[in-house]
This record gives structure tokens, sequence and C-alpha cells, in this order.
């Protein structure tokens, strides 16, 4: 029953990335994830060959997920490139609580605690993360096609910088619990753009 099967799978994957959103990846055990997802404790390893597998296949779930809402931001119809791309980043800006982003943070959450721990891991998170990166650049050569984005770097360099200044707001909003890095990587992300 392969339909059931991928379900099961799919409850585990989606309890594994709120649970682990919340907790970090090494504190959180796989009967907590089995018991939240409601599947019995003996069958995980009918869904996953190992625990760095299991990490690799909740992290590049989590990506397909995020790169459709990243990619239905940059294609709002009726917008200038560049209010899409301040969309996204104000999306951003309302997911990345420092209190509970609800699984919608991983690439935040897990970056730096499981890049030496699981290099399956690390290399879903450079692909995911480089799969944005990627959207981003074509996003700014679109805007500087159609005016309304303007760059001094090239669109690669720029989408590159954008990108870690706002993985770095998000970490420090969680270390000092404030919104104020986010307020600032607005304001740079519109000087980067030359946007008004």
């Amino acid at each position: 029953m392969p339909g059931v099967r991928e379900d099961t799978r799919h409850r585990i994957l989606d309890s594994a990335r709120r649970i682990v959103a919340s907790k970090g990846y090494a504190a959180v055990g796989i009967n907590e994830v089995l018991g939240d997802a409601k599947v019995p404790k003996g069958s995980f390893y009918h869904f996953f060959e190992s625990k760095d597998a299991f990490g690799r296949a909740m992290l590049d779930d989590y990506f397909v997920e995020y790169l459709a809402e990243m990619d239905a931001f940059l294609a709002e119809p009726g917008l200038t490139t560049a209010q899409r791309l301040m969309n996204y980043w104000a999306s951003w800006y309302d997911n990345q609580s420092f209190n509970d982003c609800q699984g919608k943070c991983l690439a935040v959450k897990l970056g730096a605690e499981v890049a030496d721990l699981s290099e399956p891991m690390r290399l879903s998170l450079e692909a995911g993360t480089g799969e944005i990166i990627n959207r981003l650049e074509s996003a700014i050569t679109a805007g500087v096609g159609d005016g309304s984005v303007t760059v001094v770097n090239d669109p690669r360099a720029t989408a590159q910088m954008l990108y870690d200044m706002w993985m770095g707001a998000s970490v420090m909003a969680k270390i000092r619990r404030d919104r104020v890095h986010f307020d600032t990587s607005l304001t740079a992300t519109r000087q980067l753009l030359h946007i008004a």
C-alpha cells in the first residue's frame, strides 16, 4: 500500500520538522517524533535507513515546501520584481519569529548545529540554501531587466550577500529575542536593491 506508506512517512517528517524547529536536532529522539506522529516505535527503519537519512529527508522535504512558497512570492502577478522581492523579505521577517517558527526556519535552526555532525544533512542544507540563492539571483536579474531594481554588484553576489545577511539577522533575532536585526536587514535590502 504505497499511498499509506507515503502518508505515514509524511506524518513522521511533519512531526519532526515541528519538533526539531523548536528543540534542535540533537535534543530530539526518534521515539518522540514517532509518538507525535502516532506511528509505532518499531517502524522507523521501514521508512528511513538511518538517523542521518531521516535528517536529510526532513531537510529535503522542508526545502521543497520552502522553495515552492518562495516561487509563489517571486511570481505574484501584477507586481514589479522589486515588490515581489520585498514581499519575500517581509515574509521572512514575519516567519522567523524568535519564539516559535513552527518548522519554517529549519535552515536557520539547524545550519550550525548539524553542519559538523552529519555530512548528509550538511549537503542537504548546502543544496537547499543554494537553490534559494539561485532564485534570488534570478529575481534580481529580472528586476534589473524591468528597471525596478538596481545593483552595484552582479546579481549573484547581491543574492549571496542578501541571503547571508538575512540568515545572520535570523540568528541574532534568536539571541537577542527582538527584531532589531530584521529591521536593519529590511533597510539594507532596500538600499542594496535601490528600492525607494
